[in-house]
């Protein structure tokens, strides 16, 4: 077995936990001062003290001498950052279309000039798979200095069938490759492509009987998301795509209540949705119901920002109990951005979250809301490896230091998978 040591930490800041925080479980985490973490074999052994684990790790006859050390003097170590709603894979960009949002042109309407989503579906329909790996292998690195070690990537920018297989084999390929874990959700319902304007309910029909059964076939995809919202998809016709999704053993996701309160969330908590994410203009009573089902409420601060939006209520969201994550939402529209520091610092300056709530949003819950919460997302015995040494002696800093990337090393699995330069 390989055994290596990250020693004399000046601060261990992590949640602990296999399932996501609740409400003001949030603010709970675990900080430990002269810290070590103990990894074997790209799994964590012990976390805590430096005496401690050094103790721990002698009593189960570790060689002591001849396993790694790492100094970690000065610095924080906490878990990977899991971004758990991303469109990170598609081709072409849409700067044009920024001056004109920022100037008030609703979304919609840039959709329905052939814009939006429509733009993006031709440019990524162009593109080969090498030309798609490589984007993607060059966006996962730069998130991966940002410290993030495991991603959530939808499809939805083919809106055909041959696109969307290629977005999600992509997507695998690069799981396989890159120490980032890439977790995948196919979200062709995403918007409705010219080939079926006026006729909507066909595509639904080709999105149960194509497409479903090809992802499934070839174990390309986690999840299915549809963008539930008004002029999109309808609740019904949501429904009506989870409700198949779940039956070939697809877990549901939904973009929902984001520029209309359309009762999204309520309807992610009755089809027990992993997650309901965007939630700007979430009703009082679908609070309610988030804070007693348990989906995750993954909220995306920067697309609120870039968007000049109000920010959705997380501070409601978690005195109703609800477990609240928080994502990117990077895509090419609306949030050209995965800038952790701006997530983090959003969530605590511009949304009323405590620092430490942001941290476990950002980590464990992040990962409850990819399903991965028992494997990833924080720093205790058992789990992954997937560490970030912050140049800084406080997780404080995060959002102290507003805006700047604190990240001095990442290990993914163990693996030093990104040092600062």
């Amino acid at each position: 077995m390989t055994d290596f040591f990250l020693r004399h930490i000046a601060q261990l800041a992590t949640p602990v936990g296999r399932q996501a925080k609740r409400g003001a479980e949030m603010k709970d985490i675990q900080l430990v001062a002269d810290a070590a973490i103990w990894v074997q074999d790209g799994t964590i052994r012990a976390a805590g003290r430096d005496a401690d684990v050094m103790a721990e790790a002698q009593a189960a006859g570790i060689h002591i001498q001849e396993a790694e050390m790492q100094d970690a003097s000065g610095k924080t170590a906490m878990p990977g950052f899991v971004d758990p709603h991303t469109h990170f894979l598609f081709a072409g960009a849409r700067a044009e279309e920024f001056d004109d949002r920022l100037a008030g042109v609703p979304y919609l309407e840039l959709l329905q000039r052939g814009g939006g989503i429509v733009s993006t579906m031709q440019a990524t329909r162009a593109a080969g798979e090498d030309e798609l790996y490589a984007i993607g292998r060059r966006t996962l690195a730069d998130m991966l200095a940002l410290g993030v070690t495991t991603v959530e990537g939808k499809s939805g920018y083919g809106l055909d069938l041959e696109t969307e297989l290629r977005l999600l084999r992509v997507m695998q390929q690069l799981d396989h490759d890159l120490p980032t874990s890439v977790i995948r959700t196919y979200l062709g319902a995403h918007a409705v492509p010219p080939k079926y304007r006026g006729r909507q309910g066909d595509y639904v029909d080709f999105i149960i009987d194509t497409v479903l059964p090809r992802v499934a076939a070839e174990h390309l995809a986690t999840f299915v998301d549809v963008f539930c919202e008004t002029g999109v998809f309808t609740n019904e016709e949501s429904e009506r795509i989870l409700r198949a999704a779940q039956a070939k053993g697809f877990l549901a996701k939904l973009h929902a209540d984001e520029m209309s309160s359309t009762g999204g969330a309520g309807l992610a908590c009755r089809l027990g949705a992993v997650s309901a994410d965007h939630l700007l203009s979430i009703s009082d009573a679908d609070i309610e119901a988030l804070g007693e089902s348990e989906t995750v409420a993954v909220l995306l601060p920067a697309t609120a920002f870039c968007m000049r939006k109000p920010y959705a209520p997380a501070r409601r969201m978690m005195e109703a109990g609800a477990a609240v994550a928080l994502a990117s939402d990077y895509n090419p529209g609306s949030c050209y951005t995965y800038s952790v520091p701006l997530i983090f610092g959003l969530a605590v300056i511009a949304m009323h979250m405590t620092a430490a709530e942001a941290l476990t949003a950002m980590t464990l819950n992040a990962a409850a809301a990819v399903g991965r919460a028992a494997a990833i997302g924080s720093i205790e015995p058992g789990k992954r490896a997937d560490i970030v040494l912050l140049d800084a002696p406080d997780y404080r800093f995060l959002a102290y230091k507003t805006g700047l990337n604190l990240v001095e090393r990442v290990y993914c699995g163990g693996a030093l998978s990104y040092q600062h330069p």
